[in-house]
Order: C-alpha cells, then structure tokens, then sequence
C-alpha cells in the first residue's frame, strides 16, 4: 500500500491486469453476489431524482423490485446498495441477449440522464472504503472475473488503466496523474 493524499492505494491496482470480458462472463458481476452495489449518500439523491427517467429502460421485475424496496436499500453491513430482484439481480439490470448490462448506463448513453450508474459499479474491479482519516483503494479478486484478469493480461492493461475514468471521476484528474507517476516509479525495471 502506498498513500497519495487521502488516500491509501493498494499496489495490485498497479500490478494486476483486467479488462472486462462481456462476451465471457455475461455481466454476472450484477447478477452474482448477495448484495446490491454499493451507494455513495449523494448517489441516492441522484437515483431518485433520474428515477423517471430511467425506468422507461428497466424490466417491469426491476421496476417491482424498486416499488416495493425503493430505489436504495440498507443491506446487511448498514451500507446503502441497489435493491435486488429476489435476492439475485440488481434490480437496475437490463438483459441484452445472454447479457446483464446495466439499465442506468443505457440510459445515459441515451442521453436520457447524464448519470452513468453508481460509482462502486464504474470503478470495478477497485473497491473504495472510507475510514476517518483516508480512504482505501483497493483490488477486489471474484472468480466470475477470471476471463477479465485473462483479457487484460492479454492486452497488457493494468486495473487503474482500466479504470482510469471511474478513478478520475471519484478522486480527480491530479490525483489520477499523481497515480501515474507513482505507477511509473513502483513499475519501473
């Protein structure tokens, strides 16, 4: 681990390949688990005010999920999250084919809302936690992501590249350049 300002970043972001494969794993990261994804305070705000907007892209299970639990729940760990269509899917998740992709991304891509989705969901695979003083950025491992580890490998594309825009939106483009220069410094032969 290594801090850069308030943060204190996880090497394995530097180290580790990873290049999202849809045509692999078909999106079962908003499938899988028992938890929806992770929701920042502001981001609740935001889904509730783009609600109308998006649901003309949801499925009508993801629109009963929502009507039912609302737009945003507690889970388990006292942290918001997505709700989830019968304790699997996010509730936001559209099916193209054999593909979950998700319905808030489509929709921004539409021009309907200028939200891409939450930003726990743009930064996969790094998972970001807040405590006191810093925050941690970290690599979060999940089997179902094998073929994304495989890919990047193969394209020689390291997680914090791959990410480059989640990481920018979250902590800024200075911060994003003081990784750059910290990753060329901890690469370096």
């Amino acid at each position: 681990m290594f801090e850069l300002g308030k943060t204190v970043v996880s090497e394995e972001i530097l180290e580790e390949a990873f290049v999202c494969d849809l045509n692999a794993c078909k999106g079962a990261c908003c499938v899988d688990g028992n938890a929806g994804a992770p929701l920042e305070p502001s981001e609740m705000e935001k889904l509730q005010e783009i609600l109308p907007r998006i649901k003309p892209y949801l499925r009508p299970e993801g629109l009963e999920a929502i009507e039912q639990q609302g737009p945003y729940v507690k889970g388990e760990d006292g942290e918001w999250e997505t709700p989830l269509v019968h304790g699997k899917e996010c509730a936001y998740v559209i099916f193209e084919g054999d593909k979950a992709l998700c319905g808030i991304e489509a929709a921004c891509k539409d021009g309907a809302v200028d939200w891409p989705k939450p930003v726990s969901c743009h930064l996969y695979p790094v998972r970001i936690r807040e405590y006191t003083a810093l925050t941690a950025v970290n690599y979060h491992r999940w089997h179902i992501c094998d073929p994304a580890c495989q890919l990047g490998a193969e394209l020689k594309v390291p997680v914090y590249r791959f990410v480059k825009a989640a990481l920018i939106r979250k902590f800024g483009e200075a911060w994003y350049q003081e990784l750059e220069v910290a990753a060329r410094e901890y690469l370096k032969p």
